[in-house]
């Protein structure tokens, strides 16, 4: 689908933008690869991905050197036509996005074809019934039959004709060129045959006709795309569905009046008023009110959550008893709702690298195909089997011979892969991060919000040296007061529920896995794990040991300890049965963590990790990565996608963890919204189908084009007699492209074990 917007992207140049084009003409592979190629040769652009599928163009470009209406004037160029982002008028191309026409004109070509079909053979088969069709002269026949087959032609394949000339002029070929040749000779042949049949004659030939041929093949053809467009439809319902849960507009508090304004006028900072049962029109704050909202199309989670003043709703989400006013934050393609629709736009426009075979055979395949059917005309006449015989069998070739299932095998399964996968909550970076995930076979999580809910509790608080439990929990709450680190929001809420008011830090530093330190009351105080607390020089008595299962926090001042804080996670509910069900497919698990021993080894037996390395910092954690992968591991990395960025890019597939609400496209491979570790093998089943089905599509558009072809170029008439008619191998080619389409929709229907 067309894209609204032109963004900056994040791996390349600063000064680098992407935009996403409608490009309109597309229908095969070919197409695909000639507006490609002509893209990536204008001056300025980086990278360009054509996607078939949603008859789109996402293009990387210096605006310093480029223009958006310069890659349109090289598509142009190539013979096709684009449209500036947001004209979706303009993405209506009648071969994929105009349902009802294709279909009109398929049936309209195919009854012309029967129609023509039965008067061929009228004075056989119609005799009984139709008795007037005697006096009428075969000569005469055959002029309707061609008035009926222009009919046909001008208005059902106008398009097929209108598309081959186009990329004739550009020294280009393409599937409509195969059908156009070969549609286009046979009416030549047949016009020669009904006009001149003397000449036929003369030169011991019979004046055949193939006008039934002619239509049929158009029919089929037409037909094909009718299906494929209703499929490629489908292959993009997620999306579709993303957009539908956004509103078109709003009411603003402006003037203590409300407003109605469409979406686009909102800014951030605007007042938005939500009344009972209306959908979210954009993320903010609530301001006033209270009430329960439906996120599960967009979080995952199953129940209503409470959204009281101060808490955060998302865009899109679902408003069900109260009214709310709430302050507009983030806008358009900021919103989640923009960043999740991004990322899976992005991802279905992407490339998996199984495509990369399909393109490199697709960009040569029809001069060969035309060469073939040269060579099978000039084998059959060498051979005695008449003009007529070999003119047929030729045709044949041409139209068998459709590069489409080729090109559709891997887009097909990889855009309905992603689409389900975002329903599903798991957002797929791109094809080869879909790819990567499939062949993995060990898996390495984080402790805390990965396997564990990520909201640990104060479990107790252990004073030495004369100090109290307030006094620890105040230093430690003035010390994390600024921190997101799980552990600094249960000190701070565990101060919050004994009413302790923390003085604030100054001169913060912390040290990403160890600890924090700063002045408090005038007073150098430290919080962090036992290795921090030797760092300082601060001693730790002998017989401070905690319970397992519990991460410790030291807390000291002026260099002495004043005790330690003991807090406990919960383990996820889906943890252990996700670790069981890996193993069974043979993945084996592993835990990374910057907690200490006993409480990682507590979490790892809890939910039957295989591996566990405790005590690591952030470069630490990365080292681990590659040292599985020397070992020959292919390794997967599931983190929070912040303190384990390093480890998650290393891995050779990333899974950030998250809820939905701070999505970044530099996480990983995949977001996993719902945050839970069934999502992990949510998301690896689905990858392995994913590949199962691009394999299959790819085993069928070749092995169909290896056997259609000799097939129709009559290598089984010798031993059998078997000769395909240009008709059938039209229906034939049809199916080629319906049938991998077909087979790429089954992934909508995939469910997790």
């Amino acid at each position: 689908m067309p894209a609204t917007d032109v963004e900056k992207t994040g791996k390349t140049a600063a000064s680098e933008v992407t935009v996403t084009l409608p490009v309109i003409g597309m229908t095969c592979a070919a197409c695909q690869s000639h507006v490609e190629r002509a893209l990536r040769s204008t001056v300025g652009v980086s990278d360009a991905s054509v996607n078939l599928i949603a008859n789109s163009a996402r293009v990387s470009f210096d605006p310093a050197v480029a223009k958006p209406e310069d890659l349109i004037a090289s598509v142009r160029e190539a013979g096709y036509d684009a449209a500036l982002p947001g004209d979706s008028s303009a993405a209506a191309d009648e071969t994929a996005a105009d349902e009802g026409p294709l279909r009109a004109k398929a049936l309209f070509t195919l009854a012309g074809g029967i129609l023509v079909m039965l008067l061929m053979n009228a004075q056989h088969w119609l005799a009984p019934v139709a008795p007037v069709l005697f006096a009428v002269s075969p000569r005469t026949l055959q002029y309707v039959m061609l008035a009926i087959t222009l009919a046909g032609m001008i208005w059902g394949g106008g398009i097929v004709y209108r598309q081959a000339w186009t990329a004739a002029i550009h020294g280009a070929t393409n599937m409509n060129t195969l059908v156009a040749l070969g549609t286009g000779a046979a009416l030549a042949y047949s016009f020669a045959a009904t006009t001149m049949p003397g000449v036929f004659r003369r030169h011991g030939l019979h004046p055949d006709v193939y006008y039934d041929a002619v239509l049929l093949i158009l029919g089929f053809l037409l037909l094909g795309r009718w299906l494929d467009a209703r499929a490629k439809r489908r292959t993009l319902d997620a999306l579709h569905e993303f957009m539908k849960l956004q509103p078109q507009s709003a009411r603003l508090l402006r003037d203590g009046a409300e407003v109605e304004v469409p979406l686009a006028q909102i800014v951030a900072g605007d007042i938005v008023v939500l009344r009972p049962g209306e959908r979210v029109p954009v993320d903010g704050i609530v301001l006033t009110g209270v009430t329960s909202i439906d996120e599960s199309l967009i979080t995952g989670e199953s129940l209503p959550v409470t959204r009281k003043p101060g808490d955060r709703i998302i865009g899109g989400s679902l408003n069900f008893d109260g009214a709310l006013e709430y302050r507009a934050t983030s806008i358009g393609s900021d919103s989640v709702l923009g960043q999740m629709m991004r990322l899976v736009e992005e991802a279905q426009s992407s490339r998996a690298p199984m495509q990369q075979l399909a393109d490199r055979v697709s960009a040569v395949f029809v001069p060969i195909v035309l060469a073939l059917a040269l060579a099978t005309f000039l084998i059959w006449i060498l051979a005695g089997g008449g003009s007529g015989r070999a003119f047929a069998v030729s045709v044949a070739v041409l139209v068998i011979a459709c590069p489409c299932a080729m090109g559709l095998a891997v887009p097909a399964a990889l855009t309905v892969a992603i689409g389900r996968g975002a329903q599903l909550g798991v957002l797929f970076k791109g094809g080869e991060s879909l790819e990567r995930l499939a062949h993995i076979d060990t898996l390495v999580l984080d402790k805390t919000g990965t396997l564990t809910e990520g909201k640990p509790e104060v479990a107790a608080i252990h004073p030495v040296a004369g100090a109290t439990e307030d006094e620890i929990l105040s230093l430690a709450a003035a010390l994390e007061r600024r921190s997101e680190h799980p552990l600094a929001r249960a000190i701070l809420g565990a101060a919050e529920k004994r009413n302790l008011t923390a003085t604030a830090a100054e001169q913060i530093h912390a040290v990403p896995g160890r600890g924090i330190q700063g002045l408090v009351n005038g007073a150098r105080a430290a919080a962090g794990n036992a290795a921090f607390m030797q760092e300082l020089g601060v001693a730790i008595p002998e017989n401070t040991a905690t319970e397992p299962g519990t991460t410790s926090m030291y807390i000291s001042r002026d260099g002495q300890l004043l005790g330690l804080i003991e807090a406990r996670d919960t383990l996820r509910a889906s943890a252990a049965a996700t670790i069981a069900a890996l193993r069974r497919l043979g993945i084996r698990s592993a835990m990374l963590t910057g907690d200490t021993a006993s409480t990682a080894d507590a979490i790892a037996r809890a939910a039957g990790i295989d591996q566990v390395w405790a005590g690591l910092l952030p470069d630490q954690k990365l080292e681990k990565i590659r040292e599985l992968q020397r070992q020959g591991h292919r390794v997967a990395m599931a983190g929070d996608g912040i303190n384990d960025a390093a480890a998650i890019s290393q891995a050779d597939a990333g899974l950030a963890m998250g809820t939905g609400a701070d999505l970044t496209r530099e996480a990983g491979d995949a977001i996993l919204l719902h945050g839970e570790p069934r999502q992990i093998l949510d998301a690896l089943l689905l990858a392995r189908q994913a590949l199962r089905v691009m394999r299959q599509n790819l085993g069928w558009a070749f092995g169909y084009n290896l056997l259609g072809i000799p097939i129709a170029a009559g290598v089984l008439y010798p031993a059998f007699g078997i000769l395909l008619s240009p008709a059938i191998a039209s229906a034939a080619m049809a199916l080629s492209s319906v049938s991998v389409l077909s087979n790429s929709l089954r992934l909508r229907r995939f469910t997790p074990r």
